[in-house]
């Protein structure tokens, strides 16, 4: 479990920082005017979190675990976004859900 969650977090360090450009992390948020990045807020987010629903998807080797993982960093980047909480909760709350898929992972 151990490993799994390790390889989760790398795969979520590396879809944060690297692949995720500035106009990702800008166009993401939907309190941006969206003609600045030329398509609407939504399609930046779900770009976003399909990267890290790939990750996660490939490390635990389930699509449905991968689908998870997409809706909730939609629903946690679009919360930091809105300022509902800063940066260091929304990390915490990103590595909750990759703690939470290496247990599921292992259960089923």
């Amino acid at each position: 479990m151990i490993a799994l969650f390790l390889t989760m977090i790398a795969g979520h360090l590396i879809a944060d920082y690297p692949l995720q450009g500035d106009t990702i992390a800008k166009g993401k948020n939907r309190t941006i005017d969206p003609a600045l990045y030329g398509v609407p807020w939504f399609y930046w987010m779900a770009s976003h979190a399909a990267t890290h629903a790939v990750a996660v998807g490939l490390a635990t080797q389930s699509v449905w675990l991968g689908l998870a993982e997409f809706g909730a960093h939609f629903l946690i980047d679009d919360g930091k976004c809105r300022k509902f909480y800063g940066i260091h909760a929304d990390q915490i709350a990103h590595a909750l859900c990759k703690l939470a898929w290496a247990g599921i992972a292992l259960i089923v």
